[in-house]
């Protein structure tokens, strides 16, 4: 190993098998800190040879369970870049992050369809699917934009995957999320976008019906290349807030536009009349800067979070999200985001792929903040706000928005007939179900 083997007591140990969310921890039986594919290839034939389960981590947004008994293969040191402006691609290594990319993208005048977030990991974020909330309704899903990919696969073999060499397993890579393999590396496409006008109107959420009621008329109605959002937002009283949102109960708006700002300025002009904002961030701004648009946290937290698809957004559905996480309700939900989808999110990619969620046009979230102690509640308010729309959920799910207690749900993620080819494709790659502490896709019989 060119890279670290840890145990645990071993110095190193603690700090590698820390993630994201404060809630989740990893307890595996061995941690491989790879700095090359070499380095993956040992860890999975270790692995093999023990029958031993594996799970990969880049930062940690998104774990399932707690790894006992697993080799835990943390890819932070394998983060080269490489942008190639000629070709408009960028091919990045097994542990970078979005916020690697960006900066190195801007140089050359190009964007990658990143997400809200610049500490999640590239990696994972794509084989997920890849819900870009900057340029993802003009351009889809960020896992429609794979190249190729470097794979470790279940054998300890590495291979190249793309749309010549290996259909299938490219097909199932880009939306099966981690049930293939070890992705050592990934090239994908990039986009000239160096600016856009975006960032977020935050109203009083006392007036969240009204705001959301001129949103869900407005927004079908926008070019592609304007991407939305509406959130219901409690924000805690800390100093990472901004002093008018400081412990506030808002309503936020968010956008990002890749027009001219003149015409991004007149298309929300509708909606900034709605009512007095408590905050107007939005401006037009490099691309480097999209992470202000969402603002999310980019240091660990403590939370639960759970999505949802909907099929329709009716008036009788926008009453419920008024009654399940409005001014009157007693939710205590952090966050409550619904994302506009269609345009691009809709289409098949020219090499079609495993994403499930073309056709539904909305994306829910429910997100609650809290300390382990409290996680029967933080999961009750999760559950009340998407239980109570689900007449209106649709039949599948994006992957990269559930909880690591849906981890047995693949079949309803992936729908059957979609699920049944990855479980055919997972037979072929990982007859043992190595690869099974995700939300698993299991071999077929």
């Amino acid at each position: 190993m060119a890279g670290s083997v840890l145990l645990p007591g071993d110095a190193g140990y603690d700090d590698e098998r820390a993630v994201f969310n404060l809630n989740h921890e990893l307890v595996p039986a061995a941690i491989v800190v790879a700095q090359s594919a070499a380095d993956v290839q040992a860890a999975v034939a270790f692995a093999a040879g023990q029958h031993r389960p594996l799970l990969v981590k880049t930062t940690g947004h998104q774990m399932v369970g707690k790894a006992h008994g697993a080799v835990v293969i943390a890819t932070h040191r394998m983060n080269d870049v490489v942008i190639d402006a000629v070709s408009r691609t960028a091919r990045v290594g097994a542990g970078v992050m979005w916020s690697e990319v960006i900066p190195k993208a801007a140089k050359a005048g190009l964007a990658p369809l990143n997400g809200s977030n610049p500490t999640v990991g590239v990696a994972g974020y794509i084989l997920g699917g890849g819900l870009s909330p900057t340029l993802g309704r003009s351009q889809g899903y960020a896992a429609d934009h794979v190249r190729s990919l470097e794979v470790v696969t279940a054998d300890g073999e590495l291979r190249h995957v793309d749309a010549q060499s290996e259909p299938e397993l490219f097909w199932a890579l880009r939306g099966g999320k981690g049930n293939f393999g070890v992705v050592t590396a990934l090239e994908f496409d990039l986009f000239p976008v160096s600016r856009l006008y975006g960032g977020g109107i935050y109203f009083p959420g006392e007036r969240m019906a009204d705001v959301l009621r001129a949103w869900t008329t407005w927004h079908p109605g926008t070019p592609e290349t304007m991407v939305s959002s509406f959130a219901v937002m409690r924000q805690p009283p800390v100093p990472e807030v901004p002093e008018p949102l400081r412990g506030a109960f808002v309503v936020s708006l968010r956008f990002a536009y890749t027009g001219t700002a003149e015409d991004g300025e007149r298309l929300i002009a509708p909606l900034r009349a709605v009512a007095p904002a408590v905050l107007d961030t939005v401006r037009d701004m490099p691309y480097t800067e999209v992470a202000s648009i969402h603002n999310e946290p980019t240091d660990p937290v403590p939370y639960y979070e759970r999505g949802v698809m909907l099929r329709e957004f009716p008036a009788e559905a926008q009453d419920k999200l008024v009654e399940l996480v409005g001014p009157n309700s007693d939710t205590t939900l952090a966050i409550a985001e619904l994302r506009a989808l269609g345009g691009a999110w809709d289409r098949e990619p020219a090499v079609p792929n495993a994403v499930a969620t073309r056709g539904l046009p909305y994306s829910l979230l429910g997100v609650a903040a809290g300390p382990l102690p409290e996680e029967h509640q933080l999961k009750k308010a999760v559950a009340a706000l998407l239980d109570g729309m689900e007449p209106w959920r649709g039949d599948r799910r994006l992957v990269n928005n559930l909880a690591p207690d849906e981890a047995s749900d693949a079949a309803a993620i992936y729908g059957p007939e979609r699920y049944e080819r990855l479980a055919a494709i997972k037979k072929t790659y990982d007859p043992a179900n190595t690869f099974r502490i995700n939300h698993n896709v299991v071999p077929a019989a």
